[in-house]
């Protein structure tokens, strides 16, 4: 048995491990933050390039202007990438989920170009606006598209195992093992749990990977021996202000975070904000918007797109409806009756991709449904014709949906409107129709046609009720992404 003066050098030995996983911890997202930062520069710089390269080269008067300009270039440049430090775009619990990173994008450009305006009335500078028309779109497209294409590395890192924060789940065993399974269920969000810390007399469930670390006083000695760099604290009875504050106190000054989970679900970042009152952090959760000025610009963008997308589009489409009505039988369009928002009916329109026979076929073919709830899916569904298969694999079908969109009827993003009657949508699922239906949605990004009609109602409805600009543009990016990768239809 080894001496006490042994126990010194164990200690060490400890504590050097701990500080080499934390320090490896550290290290991703420091070449992480360095990646974002020489991308974000790349694209600002390139969308400034843009401009310059638009209004004065291509102008005729580069030598005129060209070091005056090239300055004002470089200055925006500069000013652009503090304004994205400044919104904390480079924070590493940004990186993979959620639509708060782009948000802060945004957030940080429009704020760069409005400083620039005031400044340019304040100070009477001449700074031409074909400039900033060019420099503003470009810049933050390029800075979305490559934020977006940095995600997916992120994400496909993490899955095999790479870039993650190491946690241990802090509560009773109950709630503990409920936040692992649904840390787990998400393995791209980047947290992988080595452990757990059970209030005394506590066990873990057996038929559960939950390994044990310790009490709820072993906390700080768990986080040594595992290398942990998040303690993750559940909302359990145990977990008292006291504990919680002792907590705090123990991990300062480690480098370890500490994080809460709360017992609300399914709530996005804008409609939860956080107000002290007489010391106690209270958790405000704003109610669902489902009207004012954002909601206009929504519809705005759902007629500027359907509109473009049906100019574009319109040889393509021509040429697919000539190409169904020679292969089949039947029209080149299938309309049906859906229900949209408020439970108002509209007629659908999509390429018919069956037998005209579909819908009195359905009834014998409901056995093989391989779906639960008010989805029905069978993956060689005898009823697709050769063209059909081709048209869904690529989800092509859905095109002349813009026409509905153009209507009023849709939205190129929302839940999608379900060939079901307006009395099958019960309880809180009838919240999917508060809003207008759309061609694409969060579900169908999130696991197409292979999900269970539960996760559906609850990924439809975490929309409906945390909709933004930004949650858009995320869902038809991953649609884009999704399509051309040909992950089946939805």
């Amino acid at each position: 048995m080894a001496g006490p003066e042994s126990q010194p050098s164990v200690q060490l030995a400890q504590d050097q491990e701990f500080e080499s996983r934390l320090a490896a911890g550290t290290r991703w997202r420091r070449r992480t933050t360095r990646l974002l930062v020489l991308t974000d520069l790349a694209a600002v710089g390139l969308g400034v390039l843009a401009a310059y390269l638009g209004r004065f080269v291509a102008a005729g008067d580069f030598v005129d202007v060209s070091g005056d300009y090239a300055l004002l270039a470089a200055l925006l440049i500069a000013a652009w990438m503090a304004a994205l430090a400044s919104a904390r775009a480079y924070e590493a619990r940004l990186l993979g989920v959620g639509t708060e990173e782009f948000r802060r994008l945004v957030v940080a450009s429009f704020a760069v170009f409005g400083a620039l305006a005031i400044l340019t009335f304040i100070f009477k500078l001449i700074v031409p606006r074909g400039f900033v028309a060019i420099a503003l779109p470009v810049g933050l497209v390029l800075l979305v598209f490559e934020r977006f294409a940095v995600r997916k590395w992120v994400q496909r890192s993490r899955v095999s195992g790479r870039l993650q924060h190491r946690v241990i789940v802090v509560g009773n065993h109950v709630a503990a093992e409920g936040l692992a399974d649904q840390i787990r269920s998400e393995p791209y969000a980047g947290f992988a749990v080595v452990g757990a810390c059970l209030p005394v007399g506590d066990s873990a469930d057996p038929d559960v990977k939950l390994f044990v670390l310790g009490s709820l006083d072993d906390v700080v000695a768990a986080v040594r021996t595992s290398g942990a760099d998040t303690v993750a604290v559940t909302s359990s009875p145990e977990i008292t202000a006291d504990v919680l504050k002792r907590l705090a106190w123990d991990l300062e000054g480690s480098g370890v975070d500490l994080v809460v989970a709360p017992m609300v679900t399914d709530v996005a970042g804008p409609r939860i904000s956080i107000r002290p009152v007489a010391g106690l952090p209270l958790l405000y959760v704003d109610e669902p918007v489902f009207s004012g000025p954002s909601r206009v610009v929504k519809r705005g963008i759902d007629l500027l797109g359907s509109g473009v997308g049906l100019l574009l589009l319109s040889p393509v489409l021509l040429a697919i409806a000539l190409w169904i009505r020679a292969t089949s039988s039947g029209p080149a369009l299938f309309r049906q009756t859906r229900i949209g928002r408020d439970g108002e009916e509209f007629q659908v329109v999509k390429f018919r991709t069956m037998y005209q026979d579909a819908e009195a076929r359905k009834a014998e073919l409901v056995e093989e449904n391989e779906t639960d709830g008010l989805l029905f899916k069978i993956t060689d569904d005898p009823r697709i014709t050769r063209p059909g298969k081709l048209l869904r694999r690529a989800s092509i079908d859905e095109l002349p949906q813009l026409i509905n969109v153009f209507k009023g009827d849709m939205s190129l993003v929302g839940p999608r409107p379900l060939p079901v009657d307006d009395s099958d949508f019960q309880g809180h699922v009838r919240r999917r129709l508060l809003v207008r239906p759309g061609i694409t949605g969060l579900w169908q990004v999130s696991g197409r046609s292979d999900i269970s009609w539960d996760e559906a109602v609850r990924l439809d409805l975490y929309y409906v009720e945390n909709w933004s600009l930004a949650l858009d543009l995320t869902i038809l990016m991953r649609t884009v992404l999704a399509v051309w990768r040909g992950e089946g239809a939805y």
